[in-house]
């Protein structure tokens, strides 16, 4: 670790100036203070009484030797402080930051010379000439004449010149206020970067590799890094909150005149609700989609230069990473692309982000979804499809995904038919053990985000059923419109007749969609007793629970909802048979489902 790191003090008024310089990079620039404005109060006042403020991490880029042979200095990339460094930019310098809506903004912090307290600027700190409504004024030289401020305000509150200006003085000396830095070198590699950072930061949150990633991105002009970090920024932050744009088009005008910006407006007028990526997303999906590789520290490797074979840093392997990425990047918010992907989610009866717990099952089929395109397979849409579902139901990314991301990338690239290959894994993973066994035992869970049953809501969205006893309304339309998740033996009943273990009357078995006045209108009815009215519907007597007037609809109903029939007849002391049945019913219908994709 010697020489590969170095701890040194350096005063508030350097940083700043280091920064407006550009010799410390901040990666985040462009992307929104989060702060509310008594943390940057509460900052100020800590410097002021000489609290400590915890330390900033810099991370120098890689010195790498250009085409003349002379060598890049590297940038020092701050990694952990940007937030505090940009309450200071703007509470002592007066400039403007972003809001979290891309609101252009100030924070103006007052001071009270009488009583030494700071607060956020408000209308009454404004009018009460105790205060100094803004302390910039008095770091920012030549906007206050500070002699003549001193005499007055003494006067005006019967204060002692001294004292006034003592306190004066210590406000502007929080610019000399030293701050630690630590600053790492470009030799340490993201694994020791992180645990440094962890052990550093009080609130013991690592930084991701994406989040190193685009550290390393936003500093390098030299290959529009910042502008590939402002199209996955703002893409990202459109699709969820399309509103924004307005503030985006007018917050940064350089960048929206670019063709960089008009590749995603199109996402603002986006209404789709199934796959929102953020940042890490996106990186992930751009990075082993046209690098072939599934691990993010990679891609930092490469955007620093680094020659795997020879471990040297090269400037050729930067020019090249960065435009391969941009194209990934480009490829990942192209409209056609993105919207062609979330049609066949769609397709597959993936309606809403909720029915998939796992992101990165998306974040894969995406990666799938671009690889097949660039090889023009005709058939793209059922193997996204069937692998995607494969992989909810396997949980194939849920457990070290970036390893399973290479093992996928690889061998899905490195194939002669990737159709067969699909194929293959498909049969292997989904065997008739899998179907018969593994998938009915794995319903045997009281878990509601289970994967196995919101696979079953799936299939039951693709197959276009209906709701529990509805005669009309399909379970895509009370996904939708979020029906009622029914217990089919209710729980009261249940918990009524001695069962009062939520294990065992939430069971999974036990679910069904349905609608809520259908819900309602069962109650806490066994459902021998429920169903017997359902049943005098269909002999001719009027509606009292659904809409199901005919039995051969009952069962064509039943059958939809994997329910077996001889729940009609079914009282508490039946419960665990229908449990057993039910699960079967259930595995069979998600295998009908996956076999129609």
């Amino acid at each position: 670790m010697i020489n590969q790191y170095s701890v040194n003090n350096i005063t508030v008024g350097s940083i700043l100036g280091q920064i407006s310089g550009g010799t410390i990079a901040i990666p985040e620039i462009q992307r929104p203070f989060v702060w509310e404005s008594v943390k940057v109060r509460d900052l100020i006042d800590s410097l002021y009484k000489g609290y400590p403020v915890g330390y900033i991490i810099t991370w120098k880029n890689h010195d790498v030797k250009l085409k003349d042979g002379t060598s890049s200095i590297g940038k020092q990339i701050l990694i952990d402080g940007q937030q505090r460094i940009t309450a200071l930019t703007t509470a002592l310098l007066g400039q403007e930051v972003l809001d979290s809506s891309y609101k252009k903004r100030t924070i103006k912090i007052s001071f009270n010379i009488k009583t030494e307290e700071f607060q956020t600027k408000t209308s009454a700190t404004e009018k009460s000439n105790e205060w100094i409504t803004d302390i910039s004024d008095f770091i920012i030289p030549g906007k206050i004449n500070i002699w003549e401020f001193v005499q007055d305000y003494a006067t005006i509150h019967n204060m002692d010149a001294n004292i006034v200006n003592e306190r004066i003085t210590k406000l502007q000396a929080i610019q000399n206020i030293p701050i630690g830095c630590i600053d790492l070198g470009a030799n340490l590699d993201i694994d020791t970067v992180t645990e440094i950072f962890v052990r550093i930061n009080s609130k013991g949150q690592p930084l991701s590799q994406a989040d190193f990633a685009m550290s390393k991105i936003s500093v390098n002009e030299n290959y529009h890094g910042n502008d590939i970090r402002k199209v996955i920024d703002y893409f990202c932050h459109l699709i969820k909150v399309p509103n924004d744009y307005e503030n985006i088009k007018n917050n940064d005008t350089d960048f929206v005149c670019k063709d960089y910006f008009n590749k995603i407006i199109w996402v603002k007028d986006n209404n789709e609700n199934i796959y929102l990526p953020d940042y890490n997303d996106v990186l992930r999906v751009a990075f082993t989609y046209k690098f072939k590789r599934g691990k993010l520290e990679d891609l930092v490797s490469l955007l620093s230069g680094r020659d795997f074979e020879t471990r040297e840093y090269k400037d050729e392997i930067i020019k090249s990473s960065f435009e391969t990425l941009e194209n990934g990047v480009l490829q990942f918010v192209n409209q056609t692309n993105f919207e062609r992907y979330i049609m066949i989610l769609q397709s597959s009866g993936i309606i809403d982000n909720s029915l998939v717990r796992s992101q990165n099952v998306l974040n894969f089929g995406y990666i799938l979804y671009l690889l097949l395109k660039e090889k023009q397979h005709p058939n793209i849409n059922s193997l996204v499809s069937k692998w995607i579902i494969m992989s909810i139901l396997t949980q194939r990314y849920s457990s070290s995904p970036e390893s399973a991301f290479d093992y996928d990338i690889r061998r899905l690239n490195e194939t002669e038919n990737i159709e067969s290959y699909i194929n293959e894994e498909i049969s292997r993973q989904l065997n008739e053990t899998f179907w018969n066994d593994i998938l009915v035992e794995r319903f045997n869970t009281s878990v509601s985000s289970s994967p196995y049953w919101k696979t079953f809501v799936i299939a039951q969205c693709k197959l276009h059923n209906r709701g529990f006893l509805s005669q009309k309304i399909d379970v895509y339309s009370l996904i939708n419109q979020r029906g009622d998740v029914h217990h089919i033996f209710p729980k009261d009943y249940l918990k009524k007749s001695g069962l009062d273990s939520k294990q065992d009357y939430n069971q999974i078995a036990n679910y069904a969609l349905l609608q809520q006045e259908i819900n309602i209108a069962i109650s806490n009815k066994a459902p021998n007793e429920y169903l017997r009215l359902v049943l005098d519907q269909c002999n001719g007597e009027n509606l009292k629970i659904g809409t199901i007037d005919n039995e051969e609809e009952l069962i064509e109903n039943f059958n939809e909802n994997a329910i077996p029939y001889e729940l009609i007849n079914m009282t508490y002391d039946n419960y665990q048979e229908f449990l057993k049945k039910r699960r079967v019913l259930m595995a069979n219908k998600i295998r009908e489902y996956f076999q129609s994709l």
